[in-house]
Parts: structure tokens; sequence; C-alpha cells
């Protein structure tokens, strides 16, 4: 019989609980018309995940499997498929992360409708089972560069990173990024370090901030020009410093912090610049500051991204044949232990890319590791 992974409910407070993973045994799903049936081979884990342990997401399920990204193989249509389906057929695909959201670049079309998939009350979908039935417009052709590990490592950091860049900070033009200057934090998550792939790609001149001078290195072997340890006191002034003579200004940051950002990041933001915040780790607050409206600073909220943003996405990495970053990666869905393992790389902010589950098969992985 296959399996899945979820949380099991125990007694405790939101941010004091942990939830323990359960594998459960579950029947083989079977495609209505309309759906597909895809062989998982991999799933990888974002702090989403983690956040959902602690209960300290909306929306948790504790009978919906986990995760959101998800690489598998489309092995079964429902009756009478559209063609699109079955040109699907025998091929390897990455599932979408979202549902109801399907082009809007302001928001989700319906906010009611809305949830991002794995372990949330709404859908019942999600990427920590071998099996999973889906409609057939919610999976996407795996670009044929990417390793099923690889493939798993990108979706949902890989959208919120396009959305957060492309979409927020350049309104949608890919052209306009060439030549200007960005700031991404926190670099070694999975969202930043895909910023910068992307980022770098487009031509534009990345620095990034980490309080690991290992991985600031790492990331300048990715193609950053700079970076800074924001634990200094004074790291935009170092910052500053950095940046190109013709340009001593940063055009936009992609952050997912949030604390002090604003106050440090308008002393070198031009005027009319963007911070585009895609999560607040930090805190659930964070400070606005004088110099902000001063300078005519746009903060931008952003969050994972709508279905033509995941595909434009994928579109990209295809054609630029990207790789994403992958930390570390355990296999088998049962390896309770492993797959702990991860969530504790992610608790002491361990890990330099994404952590991935082989559910079955060979990686043939080539990712970078750096």
């Amino acid at each position: 019989m296959p399996i899945s992974l979820t949380v099991k409910k125990i007694d405790g407070k939101p941010g004091q609980v942990y939830y323990p993973l359960q594998i459960n045994t579950i029947p083989k799903p079977v495609p209505k018309a309309g759906e597909i049936l895809v062989k998982l081979s991999a799933a990888a884990l974002n702090h989403r995940d983690f956040f959902i342990r602690q209960h300290l997401y909306p929306g948790i399920s504790f009978d919906h499997p986990l995760l959101a990204d998800g690489y598998g193989t489309v092995i079964e249509l429902g009756p009478n498929p559209s063609s699109t389906a079955s040109s699907l057929l025998g091929k390897n695909v990455l599932l979408t992360t979202t549902r109801g959201w399907e082009s809007d670049p302001s928001g989700p079309e319906d906010p009611s409708a809305y949830s991002v998939i794995g372990g949330a009350a709404r859908y019942d979908a999600g990427t920590a089972q071998e099996f999973i039935v889906v409609p057939e417009d919610e999976v996407v052709e795996a670009p044929g560069h990417l390793s099923s590990v690889e493939g798993a490592a990108l979706p949902l950091v890989g959208v919120t990173a396009w959305r957060a860049l492309v979409t927020k900070c350049f309104n949608g033009d890919v052209t306009a990024v060439k030549g200007k200057n960005v700031l991404v934090t926190g670099i070694g998550g999975g969202v930043a370090l895909q910023t910068l792939q992307f980022a770098v790609e487009m031509g534009a001149n990345v620095y990034v901030t980490s309080s690991s001078q290992e991985k600031i290195e790492k990331a300048k072997k990715m193609g950053a020009k700079g970076g800074v340890n924001y634990k200094d006191g004074d790291w935009e002034k170092q910052l500053a410093g950095m940046l190109p003579k013709e340009r001593k200004f940063l055009d936009c940051v992609v952050d997912g912090a949030g604390g002090d950002i604003v106050s440090r990041s308008c002393k070198v933001l031009k005027n009319g610049g963007i911070i585009s915040c895609y999560g607040m780790t930090l805190g659930p607050k964070m400070d606005w500051v004088a110099m902000g409206f001063l300078k005519n600073i746009e903060l931008r909220g952003t969050a994972m991204g709508s279905k033509k943003e995941f595909r434009e996405m994928i579109k990209f990495v295809g054609e630029k044949k990207i790789r994403p970053v992958v930390s570390r990666v355990v296999k088998g869905l049962d390896n309770v232990e492993g797959i702990d393992g991860l969530f504790e790389d992610m608790r002491a902010g361990k890990q330099f890319g994404k952590l991935v589950i082989l559910i079955e098969g060979e990686s043939r992985d080539s990712s970078p590791k750096l």
C-alpha cells in the first residue's frame, strides 16, 4: 500500500508545540475526468512546513499530506482525457504549489479559494506521498536538464523568487533587470538563492547579506558581486562602498526577514526604490521610518505567485538551464528520522539551498553544491 506523511496532533499552544511526523498507509488514488495520476519521485521542504509543525501557519490539516514541492511522472489519465493531458502521459512534471490564483498580478482572484497545498485544510493535495491525483492543469512539464531532486527543489521558492524579483521589483519586465543593483537578504535560504540565480542570469549586479561569511563566499561563487554580514552595525555603509561607481545606489531589495530592513536599506536605495518583502522571519512586525516616505521608497508585500508566474518561471529555468541549489537529500518517505533531521537543519539555519526527500529512484543530481 502507498504511504503518506502528515503531522500528528498533540496538545500544545501555537509556537510551543512541535507536531511529530506520522506515516500513514493509504489507498492508491484513481484519477477522475480531467485529472491525472502522478507517481512522485522527490519532494522538498519549505519554512512553511516547519511553521505548520509549530502551529504557526493558518488553516493546517492533520489529515492531508505535508509539503508543496514535488517532482514526478504522469502514469495514468482520467476518463476521456484532453489532448493536453494525453501529451503529459509518461512525462516528468512539476506540480503547481497553490490553488485559486490564475494570473492576476495583484493577487489571487478569489482569496477565499486560495491556498498553498501541503498540510492545508482547504485542499487535500500534498507532495509527501507516493502517488497524487491532481487536475491536469496543475502540473507543468519539468525542464529536461533537472534531476528529480533539483526539480523538487524548484517550485515554491522558484515562483516566490520570480514574483518578488520580476513582478514586484521590475513590474513584470525581465529585460529591465539588466544592469540594476539588487540586494538579496538572508542568502542560504531557498527563495534568496533562487532570487540570486534569477537576477544574475538576468544581468543584475547582485549583493547579499548573511550572518555567515562562508555563505557570502558561496554566493559570490554563484555570481554575487559582494556581500555583508547583517550583524555588523554598519552593514549598509559597507554595502554602499561595494556598489559600482556609475550606480552608487540600490534599485531594489528582495527581503524575507523584515526587522530593520527598511531603516537600513533606505540609506542605500535610490529615490523611488523598492523593497520586495516575501517573509518576516524576524517577527510579525517591522518598522517604517520617515526616510522611507521622504525618498519615495515603496514597500511591496509578496507571497508565492500565480499559475501564470509559475509557468513563466519554469520556462525561464528551462531556457537558461538553471539548477536549483540543494543543501541535503535524504532517501525514503518512511525515513522519519532522516526527514526530522532536515527539519533540524532548517531550525538551526544550517542549510544552503533546499532540503529534499528522494521518494523513489535515482536523483542523477548535479545541482550546485558549494
